[in-house]
């Protein structure tokens, strides 16, 4: 005989808007010792979160989800983003700038034009991911009913989308 779970509705909530978009220059590794230029897209993203229903019969208030992760956007709006945790590329923050070393190329920005993040690779993937987790840990504390899962889409150009699903 099923679960109960298989018999009983599952349902989500997801979020996507005009304004749920961030501006921001990046440059990616691939296939070992291949580094692309450096180049920006203009990134949407989307949630969506499963879990049961409240006492009001929703699995997620729209509005704070769209506010949280409008939130977490605006820090990307507008920045070069650095990956942290990169086995070859360097990055050296100062209270001034930030310094990036791949190989023999070398790049100096701003510190206040540059988000350091703690991925391998400022792939959307990665760059997905990371939203979903800051998502995940603004959101819990505040929470009043237990959710499920949490996905995360980044489009990096028309009609290219990364997707990442973590538990809640």
């Amino acid at each position: 005989m099923p679960s109960e779970s298989f018999n009983s509705p599952q349902f989500r909530v997801r979020v996507t808007k005009d304004h749920l978009v961030f501006s921001a220059a990046h440059f990616i590794t691939f296939n070992g010792n291949i580094c692309e230029r450096l180049h920006g897209h203009n990134w949407r993203v989307a949630v969506e979160v499963t879990g049961p229903l409240d006492e009001n019969q929703y699995v997620f208030d729209f509005i704070a989800l769209r506010d949280n992760l409008q939130s977490i956007v605006l820090e990307l709006d507008h920045h070069m983003l650095l990956p942290t945790q990169h086995a070859a590329i360097h990055v050296t923050a100062s209270e001034s700038e930030v310094e990036v070393r791949f190989e023999e190329r070398r790049w100096v920005f701003p510190r206040e034009d540059c988000v350091l993040l703690p991925v391998a690779n400022t792939t959307a993937e990665r760059i997905a991911e990371w939203i979903g987790h800051r998502l995940r840990d603004r959101i819990k504390p505040n929470q009043s009913h237990p959710l499920t899962k949490i996905q995360i889409e980044v489009e990096e150009n028309f009609g290219q989308w990364a997707i990442v699903e973590l538990p809640w």
